[in-house]
């Protein structure tokens, strides 16, 4: 079994994107495996858990994820399910970018909250993760206020890294290309290394 660990990308409700920093950041792994956009149920919070359920199934040896955006509630709400089922799964560490603050009405454009409610997003579960994490932090991010991402990150036990006024870390804020993202799953590992 190789000790080289795969990373998990776990795209927003969005999905796929090719000039996201996420999809760039995949063809400079190693070893990177993009959780597939929903062909249907798109904003099913229980389908996006079947999905990356999915991928992970197809995945030997450990499992480093990067989220970004929704993903990231994703990541909280897979923990919270494996947990309640009793099916675990080992996870070396998680990177978390840009949680979108989903129990908050969000821009224009975005799901209502009365929507992600009725597709199973609410209430956030606020347990730790049980995995080390980093949760990073944009101070203007428009879809959540920094005091609520410090709430989730100190929920779940997620180191934080504050990355100053850099909207919502997506190509629409300018990042493409986001050489800072590989520092951060770096951190993420020493993180994990430091917890083993």
């Amino acid at each position: 079994m190789s000790m080289t660990p795969t990373f998990l990308i776990i795209p927003g409700l969005r999905d796929h994107v090719e000039n996201h920093w996420q999809t760039l950041l995949a063809a400079e792994l190693p070893q990177a495996c993009i959780v597939p956009p929903l062909e249907q149920d798109k904003l099913s919070c229980a389908a996006r858990l079947d999905a990356i359920d999915h991928a992970l199934a197809g995945i030997q040896g450990p499992v480093v994820i990067v989220a970004h955006s929704a993903g990231c509630m994703m990541v909280a709400h897979w923990a919270a399910r494996t947990a309640a089922r009793g099916t675990p799964r080992a996870i070396q560490a998680a990177l978390l970018v840009a949680p979108a603050d989903l129990e908050t009405p969000m821009p224009a454009g975005y799901p209502t909250v009365d929507v992600l409610d009725s597709h199973g997003w609410l209430p956030v579960p606020r347990a730790p993760l049980p995995f080390p994490s980093i949760v990073a932090a944009s101070s203007n991010d428009p879809l959540a206020q920094l005091e609520r991402t410090r709430s989730f990150a100190s929920d779940w036990g997620s180191q934080l890294v504050e990355l100053g006024p850099i909207g919502h870390v997506n190509p629409a804020s300018g990042h493409g290309h986001w050489p800072q993202a590989l520092e951060l799953v770096q951190q993420a590992l020493a993180l994990s290394a430091a917890t083993a």
